[in-house]
């Protein structure tokens, strides 16, 4: 893409040429030689950045769920957000995580290999004190997690898989499960080194700590499902296309619920003294003429004007018409 001067550049490029500040030759010297960019081959980019794009949207909405999760399970402020989405060697993933954090291995069958979900110490330890009642503050703990601790976390992450394979269910059906809890990175070989690896950070909140969680995603994952990951792939899925059984379903659901129907005859207003004073026999005035349809409320919600009478020797009423909102 050209770079476009404004004019305010345009004016000070040609002053510092005719002031001598600028040769214009050497320009156009510099403008001939090639420009050469340095290539990295061990930092290899298997993926586009339209599949990355594609990567993120499936981790928003993993971040949601996983926020809905912690929130109902911990009963405290939760925000998680997806921050990055990079592509990265495996060494490198390696050597940016603490030596002691909480590193959950899953596996996520039909396909192949295991992904990695990297949790910052400031929210382990957060979770587990808002596990055991505590308020939610980070520990400066430094020593290795208990055995007690480490059961807390997995049996919670363990009941929040469903989330992994709810946010992946656009682009494949995975059934993740809880293989191993690690502590430190360097005992976790699970790729080569130079391996390329997806790794989706989160920005974590709990309570009164926040932390990053990191999920790494090996090539090998993902490789099957790549062309799903392309915007073609995802407009497609997305288009407008109804399930008809579950359309049925839903519809006879619906028609089953049961909904709560009044109709109000009319209202009066009358004074404490009045009320404590009324007896077997007296007749309250009503607002409502005689000849005045009536109001039917379904579910709180005034919907139809109505007119009472009997039917099969029932009291009933018939409906005259639908009420127009704001009336």
């Amino acid at each position: 893409m050209e770079e476009i001067l404004s004019q305010n550049e345009i004016d000070a490029l040609l002053s510092a040429i005719t002031s001598g500040e600028m040769d214009a030759e050497q320009l156009k010297k510099e403008e001939k030689e090639k420009k050469v960019r340095a290539y990295d081959f061990k930092r290899a980019l298997r993926f586009s950045k339209d599949q990355i794009r594609s990567i993120s949207r499936i981790h928003e909405n993993y971040a949601r769920l996983l926020t809905t999760f912690f929130t109902t399970q911990l009963r405290t402020y939760v925000n998680i957000s997806v921050t990055s989405v990079d592509q990265v060697p495996y060494e490198e993933f390696v050597r940016s995580i603490p030596r002691l954090t909480v590193l959950n291995i899953y596996s996520v069958a039909p396909l192949d290999g295991k992904l990695i979900v990297e949790i910052n110490p400031n929210i382990a330890y957060a979770l587990i004190e808002r596990i055991l009642g505590g308020k939610g503050t980070a520990s400066n703990k430094n020593s290795s997690f208990t055995e007690i601790e480490k059961l807390l976390l997995t049996q919670l992450f363990e009941k929040g898989v469903y989330c992994l394979a709810e946010a992946w269910n656009s682009i494949a059906e995975i059934d993740p499960v809880l293989e191993d809890f690690e502590e430190n990175p360097q005992f976790i070989q699970m790729v080569a080194p130079n391996e390329t690896v997806v790794v989706v950070s989160l920005t974590t909140t709990v309570g009164e700590s926040s932390g990053v969680i990191n999920i790494c995603i090996p090539h090998v994952i993902l490789e099957p499902i790549i062309p799903k990951l392309s915007e073609h792939y995802w407009m497609q899925s997305h288009q407008n296309t109804r399930d008809d059984e579950a359309y049925h379903l839903l519809s006879k659901q619906v028609q089953e619920a049961e909904v709560l129907i009044t109709s109000i005859l009319g209202n009066a207003n009358i004074t404490i003294d009045e009320f404590l004073k009324l007896k077997k026999g007296d007749v309250i005035a009503l607002n409502t003429a005689i000849d005045d349809p009536l109001t039917l409320i379904i579910n709180n919600q005034p919907k139809y004007y109505v007119q009472p009478g009997k039917h099969k020797n029932k009291m009933s009423v018939q409906i005259l018409d639908e009420m127009i909102r704001g009336e």
